[in-house]
């Protein structure tokens, strides 16, 4: 039975369908069959109009000579989801969403490697293609997607680099392109939220964090490091503390400072134990309550560590006892159930990972996050606000 704050998405009975199916399976079987294909037959000419008719032995003659879209999923220049390239970030605004780097880990206090975070995530994502049988959405077919390459950060000047990344998300966001910030160590946090705040013309912001980690303390080694961003954060005057709502709080790496500043501030933790003994639905629900609390948008920041070490090896501060995937992308699909004003994924550290786990964990909660705010009707961003 749904949560009654969430979408009900079950099967309709517009496509006749046998009983043995289970709930889910019968919804998703029925939303493929009703997904136009428009978008993947002008793919497939567009590969034949660039990349030359196959070669005569060829038999399926819809194959190009060089590779031009999706498929072979191991072939061609890694964009996230292969989408389309974009050059001139001018031209962002034409686009419904927006995939961009911040390769930064000048924020890191104990291993660095986040700087090829961008890269790790988008090679693995070559894997994945845009449809989801049991979100039963086809991203090719319901949006418009490029990738805009990095932002040029400064790796020995991490104010410099806050400036270049409030820039490039300001500019993103004030597009109408809706942004999604391949991370970097979660210093970025700040002026990810310092960007989109800085263009809402005073319109309050709040803050759904999943992490192991408070990350609100005001310093650490004597400077704002990727153990501080919320504390800076919610001092700009429309992000205010208490929509700030941090989830998978836990284990032996939360340092006492940014606890103290939580409490004095007023912001809201959910720990593990917290999400499994309320349940998911429940626990998505207050999260939702207390981000949009008198707000007017909320950010999403995802830290990859707050899954259990055994699935994020990839990672600087891997910490046992987090979620398992399954739960955190069950919450992360009830939190697109509302909009949502961008989402960051951040702390993956290719060089630590094994078998890129820990890169297709962050492409996934990307994807769910997309096809659950397709699904809900938030996006495209202009369809929604229409």
């Amino acid at each position: 039975m749904s949560h009654p704050l969430f979408h009900s998405h079950d099967y309709k009975g517009e496509v006749p369908l046998h009983e043995q199916y289970g709930p889910e399976a019968r919804y998703a079987v029925e939303a493929e069959a009703l997904l136009p294909t428009t978008k993947h037959e002008l793919e497939i000419a567009r590969g034949l109009a660039l990349g030359l008719e196959a070669a005569p032995s060829i038999l399926d003659r819809r194959i190009p000579t060089f590779s031009r879209g999706e498929l072979p999923h191991f072939a061609g220049i890694n964009t996230f989801l292969k989408s389309f390239y974009l050059e001139d970030v001018h031209d962002v605004g034409q686009f419904d969403v927006a995939v961009f780097g911040a390769p930064f880990d000048g924020g890191t206090t104990y291993r660095p490697g986040t700087r090829f975070g961008p890269q790790g995530i988008r090679k693995i994502s070559a894997l994945y293609g845009p449809y989801s049988f049991e979100l039963g959405v086809d991203l090719r077919e319901s949006i418009t997607m490029c990738d805009i390459g990095d932002i040029f950060t400064i790796p020995g000047n991490i104010e410099k680099t806050f400036d270049q990344i409030s820039k490039a998300v300001g500019h993103v966001y004030a597009s109408g392109a809706f942004p999604i910030v391949l991370g970097g160590d979660h210093s970025i946090g700040y002026p990810t939220v310092r960007g989109v705040a800085e263009q809402m013309g005073g319109k309050k912001l709040g803050i759904i964090h999943f992490d192991r980690h408070v990350d609100t303390q005001e310093t650490d080694l004597d400077e704002r490091m990727h153990t501080t961003p919320w504390f800076h954060a919610t001092d700009i005057p429309n992000v205010p503390a208490k929509n700030l709502v941090q989830i998978g709080i836990g284990g032996w790496q939360a340092p006492r400072p940014g606890v103290k500043v939580g409490r004095e501030r007023g912001t809201t933790i959910m720990t593990v134990t917290d999400v499994v003994d309320m349940g998911i639905e429940a626990a998505a629900e207050r999260a939702l309550e207390v981000a949009w609390d008198g707000t007017d948008a909320v950010w999403l920041s995802f830290d990859v560590d707050c899954l259990d070490a055994a699935f994020v090896p990839g990672t600087g501060w891997p910490e046992p006892g987090g979620f398992l995937p399954r739960e955190v992308l069950k919450f992360i699909q009830l939190i697109a159930e509302k909009p949502l004003a961008g989402i960051e994924v951040v702390e993956c550290s290719p060089p630590y990972d094994n078998a890129e786990i820990t890169s297709l964990i962050a492409t996934r909660v990307i994807c769910d996050t997309l096809g659950c705010l397709v699904r809900a009707g938030h996006l495209p961003l202009k369809q929604a606000t229409s």
